[in-house]
């Protein structure tokens, strides 16, 4: 058999190959598509989660903020008021 048969007989065949094997690809990608979907609703609700939770612990870090600084004004004022107690004899 002749070389030129030969590289035309295979090129038939890796295009015969593309052409039937293109539409069974293709339907593949469509049935893992709808997971790439599925997975970003599952991502779009874990960063929800993730915003919930932020906005919670800025919450509570405002909260001991301002417990901080209540603590500290009664501190400070019980020192003043030490200061400024008259002398024990």
């Amino acid at each position: 058999m002749p070389k030129e048969a030969v590289a035309f007989l295979l090129f038939v065949t890796m295009v015969g190959g593309f052409v039937l094997l293109y539409p069974v690809v293709r339907a593949l990608a469509e049935r893992l598509r709808p997971h790439a979907e599925a997975g970003k609703e599952e991502m779009q609700a874990l960063r929800e989660d993730v915003v919930q939770e932020l906005q919670q612990m800025r919450r509570e870090v405002a909260e001991l903020g301002e417990r901080m600084d209540f603590t500290e004004r009664l501190l400070a004022k019980q020192r003043e008021a030490e200061r400024l107690a008259p002398p024990r004899s």
